[in-house]
This record gives structure tokens, sequence and C-alpha cells, in this order.
């Protein structure tokens, strides 16, 4: 192997990462050659660096100034939004499939038929019934705002 072969396994061999037949040619290799173990030494060096660099946690203040952004309020609705309503969609479509090839298969039984239309009725009534009640506490529930603690 020649030495660029040798340099892309360098990293793994510091971090141990390569098996103990590569691990042993590197080791041959880095006997025999000084510009690698020169080099293996300098990414010795920088991964102690590394090592000793600390991110900074941000404050407290830090995070609530940030939250209380509107933009960021509203970056984090919309992106919950998009993902709720694709999940609806995806969800929906799914069952409506699901609905269609049970129906349509002669093999299945009848009561399995009727028990997986039962199934998708009532989850669609109970999904009615509670956005009804959702909705008719948001008009009349005081505490549905956030308060500012």
């Amino acid at each position: 192997m020649k030495c660029d072969d040798f340099k892309s396994l360098m990293m793994g061999y510091l971090d141990d990462e390569l098996e103990p037949n590569l691990r042993s040619k590197v080791e041959a290799h880095l006997a025999d050659c000084p510009d690698c173990r020169k080099e293996l030494e300098q990414f010795r060096r920088m991964k102690e660096e590394l090592n000793m660099v600390k991110f900074k946690e941000p404050s407290d203040a830090e995070l609530e100034r940030y939250w209380n952004n509107i933009y960021n309020r509203l970056e984090r609705g919309l992106g919950w939004i998009t993902l709720s309503l694709g999940a609806i969609i995806l969800l929906s479509y799914g069952g409506f499939k699901l609905v269609e090839e049970v129906v349509k298969d002669p093999e299945i039984g009848l009561l399995i038929k009727v028990g997986v239309l039962a199934l998708v009725f009532g989850t669609v009534v109970l999904f009615v019934s509670l956005l009804r009640e959702r909705l008719a506490l948001l008009k009349i529930d005081k505490y549905s705002k956030e308060v500012e603690r």
C-alpha cells in the first residue's frame, strides 16, 4: 500500500476503529515511513486540541429572548402545522387504501370487512367529536391562553 492509502486510515487508527489486521499494517507502515509518522503526530495534536474545545451554553435569558421572538414562534408553529398536516394526509390516504383493499378482497370474510369499516367509522366519529369539543372549549376557557411566569 502507498502512503495515500494509509493517510485515509490515520484517524481510524487514532480512534482505535481499525480491525486488528488493518491496524497492524498501519503500524508496520508507520515504522518504515517518517512522513506518515509526522502526519500522524499532527493529527494526534489536532485531536487533543479539539477535545479541549468546549461549547458555551446559552443563558436562560438568551433562550427566553430567542423563544419570545415572534419569528421563532411562527417558524416552530408552522413546522408543527406542516408536519401534522402531512401526517394526517398520509395516514388518511393509507387508511383509505387499507379499507379499499379489505373491501375489494374476495378472500376476506364479511365479518372482518364489517369490523374494519366499523373501526374506521368509529375513529372518524371520535375525531370529529374531539374536534368539536376543543373548538367549543376555546370559546369559553378563560385559561386557554398561556400565562407568562
